[in-house]
């Protein structure tokens, strides 16, 4: 299939396509056209992928894990020992940047707090206008 029925079928544009297939992580063959030819597994690739996106990995990490994961219905199952290591680092570089985030909006929630009424009210007026 050609990089358009690809995206039609997984919902992702073509460039992002694209640029999978810059980072490593879809292998398309070239027809003598140019033009890249998919087959039926890039489907279930490009949903893994995204899949890992979403939980905050990054492409350089999904192309290490991706090929030692599998489908299993609405889950991906891990299929390589070693991965498990590899996806408890990635979880705790999240949860330390989720730790981070937490500290840099406890820190504005406390200057906000510090600010007069009659700031908060302008403040808050200019928010709803």
């Amino acid at each position: 299939m050609r990089i358009g029925e690809l995206s039609r079928r997984t919902g992702v544009a073509v460039h992002l396509l694209r640029y999978y297939g810059e980072q490593g992580l879809l292998h398309p063959q070239r027809r003598p056209s140019g033009y890249r030819e998919y087959v039926e597994e890039d489907v279930a690739v490009v949903r893994r992928i995204r899949s890992l996106l979403a939980a905050g990995l990054n492409t350089s990490t999904i192309m290490t894990v991706l090929p030692c994961l599998r489908d299993a219905g609405d889950r991906l199952v891990p299929t390589c020992s070693d991965l498990l290591a590899d996806l408890h680092r990635e979880r705790a570089r999240i949860a330390q940047a989720i730790t981070d985030l937490q500290t840099s909006m406890d820190a504005l929630d406390d200057v906000i707090a510090a600010a007069p009424a009659d700031v908060t009210r302008r403040a808050l007026a200019a928010l709803d206008a």
